[in-house]
């Protein structure tokens, strides 16, 4: 998602690195889930997060749909996922009566990332601290990688680069697309990295397991991305 705005006036601005320490422990939240209310539909889902939900939940992204545990919405022209907000205090639908999260463990990226954000550069991306985002006011200084608990950190900033030049290649093209060739992209686009299940036993598998689907889309759509 595309936010124009100036970095100064949400950051304490600097750019880190995975290696870099940063004030982003929140000391388990001690049972504040202000980040998972009223968030609208800023939390969008790659493909990455879809596979994670669903090696622990087992429900594929049909069954989420369905479930409502997340839904479809326009972003930068193109049609994506995001988790669902619910009830009267718009919550996370996977919030449980404590105001805890159940997936933790697999949560999204973005859930991963926060109070962090990234700043894209031409052919790579750094982090920064969202400095008005997160409740807590005592948070303690963690390295990004130990704060992201991926797996293998360094495929999957390369996954997340890759996907995230493939949206924008795609976005670019949108204004110059007609009706019947956008529906084309966005069915493309859901049905090529979403709703086809992925074989992959781990996330070293789905990476390359993506690769081959992010190649197959580069051959089909001959779009020309980075």
């Amino acid at each position: 998602m595309k936010r124009n705005i100036d970095m100064n006036q949400i950051s304490d601005g600097k750019l880190y690195t995975s290696n870099d320490m940063v004030k982003t422990d929140c000391h388990g939240c001690e049972g504040c889930s202000d980040c998972c209310h009223g968030m609208g539909n800023s939390i969008i889902l790659d493909p990455a997060d879809i596979y994670r939900i669903f090696q622990g939940t087992g429900k594929d992204f049909s069954t989420l749909l369905a479930e409502q545990k997340i839904e479809l919405n326009i972003v930068d022209g193109l049609i994506l996922p995001n988790l669902k907000m619910t009830g009267e205090k718009a919550g996370c639908s996977y919030l449980n009566e404590e105001g805890r999260c159940t997936i933790h463990s697999y949560r999204p990226g973005i859930c991963r990332l926060f109070p962090l954000g990234r700043f894209y550069e031409e052919d790579d991306f750094k982090y920064f601290l969202q400095i008005h985002e997160c409740s807590c006011k005592n948070r303690s200084k963690m390295k990004v990688k130990k704060w992201l608990e991926m797996p293998d950190l360094r495929q999957y900033e390369e996954y997340i680069l890759l996907w995230h030049n493939f949206l924008m290649a795609c976005e670019k093209e949108v204004p110059q697309l007609e009706e019947r060739e956008m529906q084309i992209l966005i069915t493309y686009i859901l049905r090529t990295f979403y709703q086809t299940k992925y074989e992959a036993k781990d996330e070293l598998e789905f990476y390359k397991e993506f690769e081959g689907r992010m190649k197959m889309a580069r051959d089909t759509l001959g779009i020309v991305f980075k």
